[in-house]
């Protein structure tokens, strides 16, 4: 049992951390590194790299609380009722 919630909170702290590095380098590269050029062309009137830098950020935040719980409802069906033995194939089922 140990093996298989270790393995568990192994892949839910990976999804976490591909979560957050998501939302730190889509907004950091968008309405920081990128802004200038992003900012030639409009997006709700606002030029693209300020949208980003103000609103996309948030609306990607939310999309990627969205995806944690799909990505979460996935892998609980994947260790649920699984046995210690089983947990090299359920690894192997998250990747």
């Amino acid at each position: 049992m140990s093996n298989n919630s270790d393995a568990y909170w192994r892949a839910n702290i990976r999804l976490i951390l591909k979560l957050l590095a998501i939302w730190f380098v889509v907004p950091f590269l968008g309405g920081i590194v990128f802004v200038d050029v992003l900012n030639e062309f409009r997006f709700g009137g606002y030029k693209l790299g300020f949208w980003i830098a103000q609103q996309g950020s948030i609306y990607l935040f939310v999309v990627l609380i969205f995806i944690y719980a799909r990505q979460m409802t996935k892998l609980d069906e994947i260790f649920s009722g699984k046995d210690s033995a089983d947990t090299r194939s359920t690894e192997e089922q998250i990747k």
